[in-house]
């Protein structure tokens, strides 16, 4: 089990560059256009939720079962609790007088620790299961 949570993790990781890729992209794309920090970090964060939500789906958790309302609305919450956090650091390291580049990254981890919380633990979990990481072990509901 424990191969397949490292897996799980691997997968999750590179998901995660992928969408911090577009999410960076796109953010710095949109600063050097002089659109404003805290605009852009909501418009580059949305540009990597789709990609996220595809491929952790399909590949980082492999969900068999068609993708359902809960689901989506799940994943829509967690990503917007991981947005709030990203937004709320970012806002913070910048009034603290952190470079951009330094706030962004510590942000970005901050928000990838909350989404991946979140999807393994409740988006994406194996039906009938509760995960509890603290003790690494699977306990039946």
């Amino acid at each position: 089990m424990l191969k397949k949570q490292m897996t799980t993790l691997i997968r999750f990781c590179t998901v995660g560059i992928g969408n911090t890729l577009i999410d960076f992209c796109v953010f710095f794309l949109l600063t050097s256009l002089g659109v404003p920090y805290l605009f852009a970090q909501v418009c580059s964060y949305t540009a990597g939720i789709a990609n996220s939500y595809i491929w952790n789906r399909i590949w980082t958790f492999e969900v068999k079962k068609k993708a359902d309302r809960k689901e989506m609305v799940g994943f829509i919450i967690v990503n917007i609790a991981a947005s709030g956090i990203t937004f709320l650091l970012l806002y913070t390291l910048q009034k603290a007088g952190l470079s951009l580049l330094i706030s962004k990254l510590i942000a970005t981890i901050g928000g990838m620790v909350i989404n991946f919380i979140g999807n393994r633990l409740w988006v994406f979990r194996e039906p009938g299961k509760m995960h509890c990481q603290c003790h690494n072990k699977n306990i039946l509901k």
